[in-house]
């Protein structure tokens, strides 16, 4: 994978997408309680907010104007820039007692420029045709007015209750059915797309996923012993990824396969898959559990995905390049809310957090270097995975990553990772090679979107 080969954007338009843009406009119920707070004023409240996507874009969500504490919103009695939805009618959102309208302090609204609530809130009096379920809806601009969903099931207890801040890119269930890839006959299978608009580009650990949750629907009756994978090149996020597994081997006890992942004639990954039938123990033991803080004594961190929970120890995984030094280690519990009943989901569920985590390990130790620059002023990819699965997979319950680089240098890192289970039991060891690399002296302009 080079930092030289960022993806080609897309115009919306091309084979099977709907030709209105009205007709790519998709609204589902959140399960969430959605909050929306102006600095530290409460300004909407709701169980019964509704998620808008539309390919390209970042997502929407509306509160029923029911739910939101008008006291504090002023109509501005003008209108908005058309839209698909229609034409919107714009609402100002009052800053908190003592703080002037015109000049808030930096910061306020913990938005992601500290700007004011002019024009923070929108409507649509009269949504465009087939859009009616707009009506008496109301959205806010991420930018300006902090939305949260808190991230719970009714009953839950207050330790499993955390927060992830709006946009998000998706549900837990969202991410299954990514990884459950669909399959097309003679050893092919294709995935559903799903993109996050601020950064298109497929994770490499993603595909992994995939090809195992492929491989089990050849070999239904065998697990996944190992498997390692080439990210070659990018791949575009907005697009299905095509599969094509050719068995190499099909033994009475193994099985094997070639991978081959991509996106019509442009091949993205590559790779080897074994699985085998069990059997009964001649020996065994493992590395123990790493004596570190337990899920709830560690911090919670957001990426953006409801029904998965993240927890980092000691709060060590940062992009931050004025975060203190640290050792190249981190530990980060991870556990989904729902597990799927499919053995190969919860391993390509494990599978797929792999890539996130190693090349911070590999940068914690360097002064003023963090993944902040990646895309901007580093080029950082993973390159190859291999992984190894020992055990039965559960991804709901609590996994511990244990992310430990071992070498960085000459534009590369290498750590060496395990996972264990909440009972200390060793579930499977990973690896990952990265590249961490300047971009070309007198390069084009990069666009963080979609170059690595």
């Amino acid at each position: 994978m080079t930092p030289e080969e960022p993806l080609t954007p897309h115009d919306g338009d091309g084979p099977g997408r709907p030709d209105s843009a009205i007709d790519q406009v998709r609204h589902r119920h959140c399960p969430y309680r959605a909050r929306a707070w102006c600095g530290d004023l409460l300004i909407a409240d709701s169980i019964q907010a509704v998620r808008v996507e539309q390919p390209g874009q970042e997502p929407e969500l509306y509160f029923p104007l029911a739910d939101v504490r008008m006291a504090h919103i002023r109509d501005e009695g003008r209108e908005g820039a058309s839209r698909p939805q229609g034409t919107a009618r714009l609402w100002s959102v009052d800053p908190p007692e003592g703080l002037p309208f015109d000049a808030p302090p930096r910061g306020w609204g913990h938005g992601r420029g500290g700007v004011d609530g002019r024009d923070a809130m929108w409507s649509f009096g009269r949504p465009a045709p087939g859009l009616e379920w707009l009506k008496g809806l109301a959205a806010f601009d991420p930018d300006r007015i902090r939305i949260e969903l808190e991230d719970a099931r009714p009953g839950d207890d207050q330790r499993d209750v955390t927060y992830k801040r709006f946009p998000t890119w998706g549900e837990a269930s969202d991410l299954i059915e990514m990884l459950d890839v669909r399959p097309e006959g003679d050893g092919r299978f294709v995935s559903v797309a799903r993109s996050d608009a601020r950064r298109p580009v497929v994770e490499g650990s993603q595909i992994l996923g995939q090809a195992i949750v492929a491989a089990g629907r050849l070999a239904p009756e065998r697990r996944v012993v190992s498997g390692h994978m080439l990210f070659l090149r990018a791949a575009d996020a907005r697009l299905p990824l095509q599969f094509r597994l050719d068995p190499l081997s099909e033994g009475r006890t193994f099985s094997s396969f070639a991978v081959r992942a991509g996106q019509g004639d442009r091949l993205c990954a590559s790779g080897n898959l074994l699985l085998d039938v069990t059997a009964e123990d001649v020996v065994r033991h493992w590395l123990p559990v790493p004596a570190v803080a337990g899920p709830y004594q560690s911090e919670p961190y957001d990426m953006s995905v409801t029904g998965r929970d993240v927890r980092v120890v000691d709060g060590a995984y940062s992009n931050d390049p004025e975060a203190p030094p640290g050792p190249p280690v981190i530990d980060a519990w991870v556990r989904f809310r729902d597990e799927p009943d499919d053995p190969y989901l919860n391993a390509g569920l494990l599978a797929q957090f792999t890539g996130h985590m190693s090349i911070a390990a590999g940068l914690r130790p360097h002064e003023g270097i963090g993944q902040l620059q990646s895309h901007r002023t580093l080029s950082t990819a993973i390159n190859a995975i291999a992984i190894s699965f020992h055990r039965p997979v559960h991804a709901g319950g609590w996994m511990l990553y244990h992310h430990e680089s071992t070498f960085a240098g000459d534009g590369m890192t290498h750590s060496t990772c395990r996972v264990h289970d909440g009972e200390g039991l060793l579930l499977a060891s990973f690896s990952v090679d990265a590249m961490v690399r300047k971009f070309a002296a007198g390069a084009a302009a990069v666009d963080d979107r979609t170059s690595l």
